[in-house]
């Protein structure tokens, strides 16, 4: 259900039946239900009328405090990365480079995109900190949600790949504020261009 709705076969406002889901996947209830919670936690789904679950719509309130909660945290994770991550992070960090050039090069915007998450979320894991990355992971619906409306252009994936080698070249090179500077351009350029 969560690829259903990340890669928008439901949109936004579906409402999901969960005796209908269960008949469709030839399971029970229960399974079902612990899945359509799980994906709530997520921020995928919201309670509708009637104590229905529908798939979340941010709306543009929403949408700004999304992008304000994930830019505090992303500064603070970066900040920490300058300082405190190694050589073996920074290989990592290259590889995750490596591999979402493969994606974009083959057009698979779908794993493009888990890495581009599985980045974000390294940054903060590898830099030493505990929480930030914990608070990142929670984020991951929204986020998803939020891009799912975000109009994209031809060279993005290439575009994003580039706002990511420089973001990693200015923790490498230990410049606070070329990262901060580099990750402020990534967040307000690439990642949240929301379609009319």
């Amino acid at each position: 259900m969560r690829r259903e709705i990340l890669r928008q076969r439901l949109e936004a406002g579906t409402v999901l039946n969960e005796g209908a889901i269960a008949k469709s996947l030839g399971m029970s209830k229960t399974p079902v239900r612990h899945a359509l919670y799980a994906l709530r936690q997520e921020g995928l789904l919201e309670a509708g009328p009637r104590r229905q679950l529908v798939v979340r719509n941010l709306s543009p309130v929403q949408r700004a405090e999304l992008v304000a909660v994930r830019e505090a945290l992303e500064r603070v994770a970066v900040s920490h990365a300058c300082q405190h991550m190694n050589d073996d992070d920074f290989d990592h960090l290259r590889t995750l480079l490596r591999r979402q050039r493969r994606f974009a090069e083959a057009g698979e915007h779908d794993d493009f995109v888990d890495c581009d998450e599985e980045m974000h979320i390294a940054i903060s894991e590898r830099s030493g900190l505990q929480l930030v990355p914990q608070f990142l992971n929670e984020l991951r619906g929204f986020v998803r949600l939020m891009q799912m409306r975000a109009r994209r252009d031809p060279g993005h994936l290439f575009q994003v790949l580039e706002e990511h080698v420089q973001l990693v070249d200015a923790i490498e090179q230990r410049d606070v504020d070329g990262a901060l500077a580099a990750l402020a351009h990534h967040l307000h350029t690439t990642e949240y261009i929301i379609a009319d």
